[in-house]
């Protein structure tokens, strides 16, 4: 499998998806020419919107962008599709209308036999055993919170540890340890914003100035930089 699962879309300091735009074209490379896009997490924006948004960026890249909802044939899209990007939103009701239109399993076989997935925020979550690390409101109820199960461990989008001041509900690190206490099994990793995920077959590539913190339940949690070996998460 090729995944690239982006925290976030935008960082502080740089335009839309402009901080990870080297990775994105070291990612798909010369032989990737149109990638599928994803656009059902997008809610405050329109289908058509996000997808014009989202292609800008891809087309200044230098690949073709296909908005997945225009399609005729979605699951006959994805099939003959060279690579696929799944964007941010809301989580829940992305996997929803990959529920509705019958595409959980058809984008897993595709990807585990090797098309290029990139994803970011709601499309990182969405590479995932279930959707229950996002950080997003349950707006909609999907068929099920399992979501593709690319990979065997979960991951926070847009992780922070900043504890605000006089905000006296849960923090990010309580929340997560909530989910650790019912999922004592799984590894979980914080993605601070900036950071990215690259997976290759059986490896796994942290990159981002900013460390990943690891949690799983029971044990110290660690931080991990940019270079340090990660790969025992994909036997985890």
């Amino acid at each position: 499998m090729r995944l690239l699962l982006l925290s976030n879309s935008t960082t502080h300091g740089y335009g839309y998806l402009e901080h990870a735009k080297n990775d994105i074209i070291k990612f798909f490379g010369k032989d990737v020419k149109k990638i599928c896009f994803v656009p059902f997490a997008g809610v405050s924006l329109s289908y058509n919107e996000y997808s014009e948004k989202v292609g800008k960026v891809f087309n200044e890249l230098g690949y073709e962008l296909e908005p997945l909802h225009l399609s005729s044939n979605y699951i006959q899209t994805v099939r003959s599709a060279e690579a696929i990007a799944v964007g941010g939103g809301n989580t829940f009701h992305l996997l929803h209308e990959l529920y509705r239109f019958s595409l959980v399993e058809v984008i897993r076989e595709k990807v585990k036999n090797g098309m290029p997935y990139i994803g970011w925020s709601a499309g990182s979550n969405m590479a995932c055993p279930t959707i229950k690390t996002t950080n997003d409101m349950p707006i909609i109820e999907p068929e099920s919170f399992k979501a593709l199960n690319l990979i065997p461990f979960q991951i926070n989008p847009h992780y922070t540890d900043v504890k605000i001041e006089n905000h006296h509900g849960e923090t990010r690190d309580q929340r997560l340890e909530e989910f650790l206490e019912v999922n004592r099994d799984i590894y979980l990793t914080g993605l601070r914003e900036g950071c990215t995920l690259k997976i290759e077959a059986d490896s796994i590539e942290h990159i981002g100035e900013k460390s990943m913190k690891l949690f799983k339940y029971g044990q110290e949690k660690k931080e991990f930089s940019s270079g340090d070996d990660i790969s025992f998460l994909l036997k985890s």
